[in-house]
């Protein structure tokens, strides 16, 4: 298994598995495990219910019983068009398919639509738990906003059997307001009802792009993951940080933006891949709430980019991927074979946190 690991990382293979000197130990986070829901969520204020189905989704999969998850996302249709999304493989306009793909993939859950889920939920919901994607960025007013925006509501999601929900905040966006109220009143009701919440965390102004995009900056979304965490999202959402340094560059010249002290960015982080990831974990309380780090676009190096998603995700301390387009935009086989890539990561023992 570690070969292959190798093989798919190439170059950066010795960067990445042998990374050993990450500015926050190790020794400082709460580590996804077996007994995971127990020692972190047992003591928290949710209910037995929110716990058992935390527990399920932990339970379910190639990855049950490890601690850490591989979920697959299919919200595109929704978030990016269902013709952009389902072009290259049009067998996923099925909402059948987007499941079989998870059960086959040996995924923790599947995340998707009221509609998706919901068309399936007989069949499925006692299958692999479902997690309801409840608002959305709907792409057809014109000029294209983004604005994230309800679909349905709390009780359809657990009406039809689901795990969990999820949602997306647009932090740092004119609508981020209004969408940190609506969400984390969502949640609470979620909670109630007794279904696990995950977060999608991303940034949205186009103020974040200077000389480098900063929506991908690992200060500005380890900030976002704060905020989730804060109104007590289960599991945190989150793109790969690929640069820091976002509230500097925002701080720069006239304008004054957020707060920061310097040592984020000298005694908490350095450059490297698992140290950036890891300011993210550190954010979700040390790893109290798992950071899954999401797949990204579908490309020419799917494969390697994956694993190489994996290996940081698993290093820095998170808790898996949710990876969609790079397993549902090729043929079952292939996307199936591309779950269990990124799944062989998280069970591999030569992969260690950093």
């Amino acid at each position: 298994m570690i070969d292959s690991i190798r093989q798919a990382l190439a170059d950066k293979a010795d960067s990445l598995l042998n990374f050993s000197n990450p500015k926050i130990p190790r020794e400082h986070l709460h580590l996804p495990s077996p007994d995971f829901v127990d020692r972190l969520f047992g003591p928290s204020d949710r209910n037995a219910r929110v716990l058992a189905n935390l527990q399920r989704i932990h339970n379910t999969g190639r990855l049950g019983g490890t601690g850490y998850v591989s979920i697959l996302p299919v919200d595109q249709g929704i978030e990016h068009s269902a013709g952009a999304s389902f072009a290259k493989n049009p067998a996923y306009f099925d909402p059948e398919n987007i499941v079989k793909l998870a059960i086959e993939g040996g995924c923790n859950s599947v995340a998707s639509t009221y509609g998706v889920l919901g068309s399936v939920a007989r069949k499925y919901a006692h299958k692999i738990p479902f997690l309801v994607k409840i608002n959305h960025n709907e792409l057809l007013t014109y000029p294209n906003k983004a604005d994230e925006i309800l679909f349905g509501t709390v009780k359809q999601a657990w009406d039809m059997g689901a795990a969990a929900v999820g949602a997306t905040i647009y932090f740092g966006s004119d609508n981020a307001s209004r969408q940190i109220v609506e969400i984390s009143q969502a949640f609470a009701l979620a909670h109630e009802f007794g279904m696990a919440t995950v977060l999608w965390c991303y940034l949205r102004n186009p103020a974040f792009k200077k000389d480098k995009d900063y929506h991908v900056s690992a200060d500005l979304t380890g900030q976002a993951n704060h905020l989730g965490v804060t109104i007590q999202a289960d599991i945190i959402k989150q793109k790969l940080p690929e640069n820091n340094g976002g509230f500097l560059a925002l701080n720069s010249g006239d304008s004054s933006y957020g707060k920061l002290d310097k040592r984020m960015y000298s005694e908490l982080c350095s450059d490297h891949p698992i140290d950036l990831t890891r300011y993210q974990v550190a954010n979700c309380y040390l790893g109290r709430a798992g950071l899954i780090n999401s797949g990204g676009a579908s490309g020419a190096n799917d494969f390697s980019e994956a694993v190489m998603t994996a290996v940081v995700n698993k290093r820095a301390g998170g808790m898996g991927l949710i990876s969609g387009r790079k397993a549902f935009q090729r043929p079952m086989a292939e996307g199936v074979k591309l779950l269990h890539a990124i799944q062989d990561v998280y069970l591999c023992p030569e992969v260690t946190v950093a």
